[in-house]
């Protein structure tokens, strides 16, 4: 296992606008791949297309940029996550993985030719400023997004940190566009907040699967007991609208709460170095070798303190993994609305020292066999963000992505590895009422939050193992 922990890397859930990971191995790049016959009609008439543009074309175009734009467009057409990373975007990526990054903090893909966004970043400008999930970005500052390539738009989006762009937005149920101008910001993320609901119940939010998560959220966890004089109640993980990240930080997220070598995800591909299996062991959570095992010294009631793992469909990728392994081992109770979908995993493969391509190599699954892919995770206590909304179904999913990858489980039902996922529960009525929490008088209502406690005041933990 430890030698699976080296091809354990960073991942992409779209493109980025700061930064957004999902899951992920590193390259294996002393791997050759082994050729096969090339499509030699296919190849003459590339090589006519070549020609008759380099020959014809209105303007002279530079055969570096041709071939770049026909490696570009040869990746993208194979599924919405694969990539070919050219200077500034394999740059881009390794710094995200760290924490730290330029930009308006927005993770996005590409529909219909437009910017979509999937979810901002908390604390960014982006989330200050009312970005939401699902809104459509046509223009920036005085160009229109349609025509543009989703790294040309990223592009514009990054600048200098303190210098001012004005993004246009749809937004569905807006009868005009909303003209919004962000600040550009150098923007330092810290992944893990805790938040002190009352005496005995407190939620942690995870916002982005980096390095330090498993360590910072065990610092949080034993700040929880310590401010609670070593007794919690109940604890909600709120993974809200969190794109994903690096994996071994999602199963260091889940040995806070799973027993030792639970299994925490599995991998399934075409080569041998897209199978593995990652269990609640610290060669697989830990950075290095030499790293102290943070989830050692974790108070031993965190292992089967009730638990709400919060998620809507902003949760993507390594949210999930966590919320399905935590759900298959019966471990927490999973609230709130299904799930982003993303299901599958992109090896980084370095081709020079600072372009890379970002391959889809493998499908992941959950503990019993389960693949989110195009699915998502059902909830299993359904809590819809504003009560006074009949469906909020509207967002975007991976199922709405241009050649998304199909679910396995559709064509050939996959065998259970460990244990069968509980039934689903009857979908949550509004509740009594839980007054909404605030922090100095400025916090906002928070319902599904307010569920969540109430759900875990009401007595209604998980079932054990």
């Amino acid at each position: 296992m430890g030698g699976q922990l080296k091809k354990v890397g960073l991942v992409v859930l779209g493109a980025i606008v700061g930064f957004a990971l999902a899951l992920n191995f590193s390259a294996v790049a002393e791997r050759a791949p082994t050729p096969g016959p090339l499509p030699v009609e296919e190849l003459r008439t590339f090589s006519e297309v070549f020609g008759r543009i380099k020959s014809d074309y209105v303007e002279p175009v530079d055969d570096k940029q041709l071939i770049k734009e026909a490696i570009t467009g040869m990746v993208a057409g194979l599924d919405p996550h694969s990539a070919y990373l050219d200077q500034d975007a394999y740059k881009e990526l390794q710094a995200g993985t760290q924490g730290e990054f330029g930009g308006l903090g927005i993770e996005v893909t590409m529909e219909d030719g437009l910017v979509k966004v999937v979810s901002p970043i908390d604390d960014t400008p982006a989330a200050r400023a009312g970005v939401k999930p699902g809104d459509y970005i046509i223009k920036l500052d005085d160009t229109a997004v349609k025509g543009l390539t989703l790294n040309d738009a990223v592009k514009r989006m990054r600048g200098k940190p303190d210098t001012p762009i004005v993004i246009t937005i749809l937004r569905k149920n807006e009868h005009k566009p909303l003209v919004l101008t962000l600040v550009r910001a150098v923007i330092k993320m810290k992944s893990v907040k805790l938040k002190e609901i009352e005496p005995g119940y407190a939620s942690v939010r995870v916002s982005q699967f980096q390095e330090r998560t498993g360590e910072d959220l065990a610092t949080a966890i034993e700040k929880a007991y310590k401010d609670n004089n070593g007794q919690l109640k109940g604890l909600v993980l709120d993974l809200r609208n969190d794109p994903g990240g690096l994996l071994n930080a999602a199963v260091g997220v889940s040995a806070a709460f799973l027993p030792k070598d639970a299994l925490v995800v599995y991998t399934e591909g075409r080569v041998a170095d897209a199978k593995m299996r990652l269990t609640v062991t610290p060669e697989n959570y830990l950075r290095g070798p030499t790293d102290a095992d943070y989830a050692a010294n974790l108070p031993v009631d965190s292992k089967k303190i009730p638990m709400v793992v919060l998620v809507n469909n902003g949760s993507a990728s390594a949210s999930e993994i966590v919320a399905g392994a935590l759900q298959d081992h019966h471990r927490a109770t999973i609230m709130g609305t299904q799930t982003f979908g993303k299901g599958s995993v992109q090896t980084i493969l370095p081709l020079t020292s600072n372009t890379a391509l970002k391959l889809t190599t493998a499908r992941y699954f959950t503990p019993s066999g389960r693949s989110i892919q195009a699915k998502g995770i059902v909830p299993d206590v359904v809590v819809p963000e504003d009560p006074n909304v009949v469906d909020e179904n509207l967002g975007i999913r991976e199922s709405d992505l241009e050649k998304h990858l199909s679910n396995p489980n559709d064509s050939a039902a996959a065998k259970p590895v460990d244990k069968p996922v509980k039934k689903p529960e009857t979908a949550l009525k509004p509740a009594t009422k839980v007054e909404a929490h605030a922090e100095d008088g400025k916090e906002k209502p928070d319902y599904q939050l307010d569920q969540a406690i109430a759900f875990l005041k009401g007595g209604k933990a998980p079932k054990s193992n």
